[in-house]
């Protein structure tokens, strides 16, 4: 039996966004996945992210056995937080561009909310007041590929996020993600972790896009206190897994056939 892929979205884009990934994943892994992480009233939007965590780990106990989590962005950290809390779901963790935060990081971002400038530091200035209703498809298309975020999507990757981003309401089509719960995840950015990195007990890996303005160098440094953690890159910037879906199935399934020989060995 194919072993299970718990993958996590980044902030505004559905599970389905990734469709390309998945199916490249596909047969040599399972892919599960939360249609949209922050949209559960039981598991709300909060100070450093504890009840996305709290949805993660829920769904990830439902699995038969412990799981690769792969998480992009948002996810990458929401991955990361679940493990350090139980790293008996996990057979390892894959951050796509997520920062390790420093100190220093978590000091800004905890000055950031008590002064009221988070919105300058994550991307919240810049989703505020966005459009989120269009006519139709095409409309939508147009939009957002000519904006800059969207420039570099692979094509298919492109037409899967207007296809799965919008629903149809009344005559026009709307964000699927809530434009609300999205500048509030950006808003509640963790500055505290549940537990250090050198604590975590599953390998991790940190992909970094090389032209990443999201995670830096340092952000990833974190990686060489944990046993059989890795540092590696792919081109692209903060959406490399959907510019570049192909060389990240690549990544992905090179390291954990990696991982794999190794706790085997162990084992």
């Amino acid at each position: 039996m194919a072993q299970t892929i718990f993958f996590a979205h980044a902030n505004g884009f559905p599970s389905a966004t990734y469709g390309k990934l998945f199916t490249g994943l596909a047969p040599d892994f399972q892919v599960a996945h939360l249609e949209q992480h922050g949209h559960d009233p039981r598991f709300p939007v909060d100070d450093n992210w504890q009840g996305l965590v709290d949805e993660l780990l829920a769904h990830l106990g439902e699995q038969d056995e412990p799981v690769w989590g792969v998480g992009h962005s948002l996810g990458g950290v929401l991955h990361y937080h679940a493990a350090l809390r139980r790293p008996d779901l996990y057979r390892g963790v894959v951050m796509l561009d997520s920062p390790l935060l420093t100190g220093m990081d978590r000091m800004l971002i905890r000055a950031a909310k008590r002064f009221g400038f988070i919105d300058r530091i994550t991307p919240a200035g810049r989703t505020l007041g966005r459009r989120e209703r269009f006519a139709s498809l095409d409309e939508a298309r147009s939009y957002f590929a000519g904006k800059a975020l969207f420039r570099h999507f692979d094509p298919d990757c492109l037409d899967a996020y207007v296809q799965h981003g919008l629903y149809r309401e009344g005559e026009e089509l709307r964000l699927r993600f809530d434009p609300v719960t999205e500048i509030g995840i950006y808003r509640s950015v963790p500055h505290t972790a549940p537990g250090r990195v050198k604590q975590l007990k599953v390998p991790l890996a940190v992909v970094r896009g090389e032209q990443s303005r999201i995670v830096l160098p340092h952000h990833a440094r974190g990686v060489r206190h944990v046993l059989n953690g890795e540092h590696l890159s792919l081109p692209g910037g903060h959406m490399f897994p959907l510019e570049h879906p192909t060389l990240t199935v690549d990544l992905l399934k090179a390291l954990f056939m990696r991982w794999q020989r190794i706790q085997e060995r162990s084992a």
